[in-house]
């Protein structure tokens, strides 16, 4: 950990050396760097604006009781509490642009876990042709997609464990198509080596395939995002279709890389075939904001007579600026408020997992400072019949300078 910080911190200061003496030699003879702080950090933009520089850093401080993970397993219901009180997320995000504007590039790391999240070159020259080249949060799911500092509730739902592709190294093509009107679409298509955040080798001969569309259907690209600090005057809307097909030693991915769901430990490489969709939708007008995932995946053993498993479930989430509507309600505050399903195999219904969630936002600086409040019910049901819930409460303090 002291190394890496050593390294990166290095890395920085060459970075402002390089470029204050940049700005020294060129001054007089092109004109002065440009210096400021903005909603990506500090910036810093060459004399002929074909270099640009952002960095910014990010802390998240959380509490949470009994404990902070959502449960897994019926036997996690019955585990002893571990009051958490931590440093959750602790990042340096650098980015910019090199040599022309629509050059761009981006990394992001992250201090707590000592790992490098992102590192990714984008082309961006045309709006219906775009290029991506390194590794990133692939776009397979909205709620993966947007940043944990830009959630509406403290954390993801529990659907995100069994069905997020989360970040992978490969190459993409993306784009918007659009003729201002009702035909509008939005397109990404992705090679990715399928073995997870930190792998740069693939555990076989066979690829991830990552392919999403969406339809801009009343003319705008929402982009992932999730409250609607922007109180839209006009309702504006998506919805998207993605499918990811993988064959490699892993069931499930996270921030730390490929992993394995409950029951298929001890994998060989590429015993496992993965198909997965989503259907998405979300939806703003007014501070108010909508977003949904339907999930099904389909988890084939190649090793094993290609026996079969699949899991299903969806969320559905919304929140509310409540000023738009009403006065008397401040304008900083936020509620919202989630439900999420979960069957980890759908030959056993009764087999499920469910989550109810609310929560407060206070934004002090729209999602780059504000605080959350939020209070989940989670319960477990069994094809036995044994039920079982818990609560828990946490609070989150989330701020980028």
């Amino acid at each position: 950990m002291r190394n890496t910080l050593i390294k990166t911190s290095s890395l920085f200061l060459f970075f402002i050396s390089t470029i204050s003496l940049a700005q020294q030699k060129n001054q007089d003879s092109v004109g002065k760097w440009d210096f400021s702080y903005g909603s990506k950090g500090l910036e810093i933009v060459s004399p002929d604006k074909n270099y640009a520089l952002n960095v910014q850093s990010r802390f998240q401080f959380r509490f949470a009781t009994p404990n902070d993970q959502d449960p897994i397993s019926f036997d996690d219901f019955n585990d002893e509490n571990n009051t958490a009180f931590k440093i959750n997320r602790a990042r340096l995000k650098v980015g910019g642009h090199a040599y022309k504007n629509w050059i761009q590039y981006y990394w992001e790391y992250d201090f707590s876990n000592s790992s490098l999240l992102d590192f990714r070159v984008m082309i961006e020259r045309w709006e219906w042709l775009k290029l991506k080249i390194g590794q990133w949060k692939v776009e397979y799911s909205r709620e993966r997609r947007i940043s944990s500092g830009e959630q509406q509730l403290v954390d993801r739902s529990i659907l995100n464990r069994p069905f997020t592709i989360d970040r992978q190294q490969g190459l993409e093509v993306y784009g918007r198509l659009k003729n201002n009107g009702f035909l509008d679409f939005s397109y990404w298509l992705a090679v990715l080596t399928g073995t997870g955040r930190g792998s740069s080798t693939n555990d076989d001969n066979h690829l991830m395939y990552f392919g999403r569309l969406q339809w801009n259907l009343l003319g705008e690209d929402i982009g992932f995002e999730s409250s609607d600090l922007e109180f839209h005057e006009t309702p504006e809307a998506i919805i998207a279709v993605a499918a990811v097909t993988n064959r490699s030693l892993y069931t499930r991915f996270s921030t730390s890389g490929g992993g394995e769901l409950i029951g298929y430990e001890d994998a060989e490489n590429g015993q496992y075939r993965i198909n997965q969709i989503n259907f998405e939708t979300a939806f703003v007008y007014q501070g108010f904001s909508w977003q949904s995932e339907f999930h099904t995946k389909r988890i084939i053993d190649k090793l094993n007579n290609n026996t079969s498993t699949t899991l299903r479930g969806y969320y559905v989430q919304a929140g509310l600026l409540g000023n738009s509507i009403a006065s008397w309600w401040p304008k900083p505050l936020e509620i919202a408020a989630r439900y999420a399903h979960y069957v980890p195999d759908h030959d056993i219904l009764q087999n499920n997992e469910n989550e109810f969630s609310v929560g407060l936002n206070w934004f002090f600086k729209e999602h780059k400072n504000k605080l959350t409040v939020e209070f989940s019910k989670f319960d477990y049901e069994t094809v036995d019949g044994l039920v079982d819930n818990t609560s828990r409460f946490r609070i989150q303090w989330d701020i980028s300078f």
